[in-house]
């Protein structure tokens, strides 16, 4: 259960209203960097918790933190709403109070589809989607996102307060950074409690690195062409940050073959053309697959490549 007692987590005044500083909090409100993001983020990484209790009961307290952080940005939203109108009315009587705050920069739907409040969107009017919320299962892929998360709101925050000269916005935003500061700590810390880098690379720890492809776990790949300059640090050379191989750099070549899909299927109404040469490249690649296969020795007839010429050619 959740519960509430009616006041903010940290106080919220706003001395000069903004309705163009308004629009710009709602991205820390619904932007992808924003609260309701890691909100949902952190509930849905403790909800899905299959493992150890103590990290199913931390992502529920700060989860329900980012809720109180939503309410203070929201109030925020509404504060630099609800005097902005009255200021310009005294500036420009002859004109409407809505109309000059819109033409100044304010979000439109903040009158018509509130009253003058916060939405669940970003400052340019985008709905929050949770295409960016993220809890995998995996502890330690959960951890860093959202230390990803913290610093990217906590970038916003800093240049949130940059905008504004507002001494009540400057104390409030200045609030959310230092919470930002100890989440980032706290994940961090999570990782470090797990046994740090070495023992948590590669994520998933628990997949055999036997049945990777060995020669390429720690080779950086360098794709430029005609002696382009490829770059070097830490990524490139000396041991791995899991301590269980070296960093090489290693050329880009094609490791595989050229594709060859099968034509398209006659059910999906291709046009007659595509049909016909779908067909005619199908028949000259199993052509060149028996070629190669005789020229190695290799019997037919339940292979892998007898299975991908049936495919191909849709036995």
């Amino acid at each position: 259960m959740f519960y509430q007692d009616g006041k903010l987590q940290y106080q919220v005044r706003c001395d000069n209203p903004s309705p163009l500083f308004a629009r710009a909090l709602q991205q820390a409100i619904g932007g992808v960097e924003g609260e309701i993001r890691v909100m949902m983020q952190y509930m849905f990484q403790a909800w899905g918790s299959r493992g150890a209790q103590k990290y199913r009961d931390m992502l529920l307290n700060t989860g329900t933190e980012e809720i109180a952080h939503i309410e203070m940005l929201a109030t925020a939203v509404a504060m630099n709403l609800e005097g902005s109108p009255m200021n310009v009315k005294e500036e420009a009587a002859e004109k409407s109070p809505m109309v000059a705050a819109i033409l100044g920069g304010m979000n439109m739907r903040h009158f018509l589809s509130t009253g003058m409040a916060a939405t669940p969107e970003n400052a340019n009017g985008v709905p929050f989607n949770a295409s960016h919320v993220y809890a995998s299962g995996n502890l330690a892929a959960d951890m860093l996102a959202n230390v990803t998360a913290e610093a990217t709101g906590r970038v916003l925050a800093c240049r949130l307060y940059e905008m504004t000269d507002d001494a009540g916005m400057r104390d409030m935003l200045s609030f959310l950074i230092a919470r930002d500061t100890m989440h980032q700590q706290q994940w961090l810390a999570v990782l470090e409690e797990l046994g740090g880098m070495e023992n948590i690379l590669p994520i998933p720890n628990s997949f055999p690195q036997s049945e990777e492809v060995q020669n390429v776990s720690y080779a950086f790949v360098a794709t430029g062409i005609d002696g382009a300059r490829v770059p070097e640090g830490r990524f490139t050379k000396g041991q791995s940050l899991d301590g269980k191989g070296e960093f090489s750099v290693m050329q880009a070549a094609p490791l595989g073959q050229e594709p060859q899909l099968a034509p398209p299927m006659p059910q999906a109404y291709a046009q007659i053309e595509d049909l016909e040469a779908g067909r005619a490249r199908a028949a000259m690649h199993k052509d060149q697959m028996d070629k190669t296969q005789m020229g190695a020795g290799s019997k037919s007839g339940g292979g892998i490549m007898e299975n991908i010429k049936d495919t191909i050619m849709g036995d």
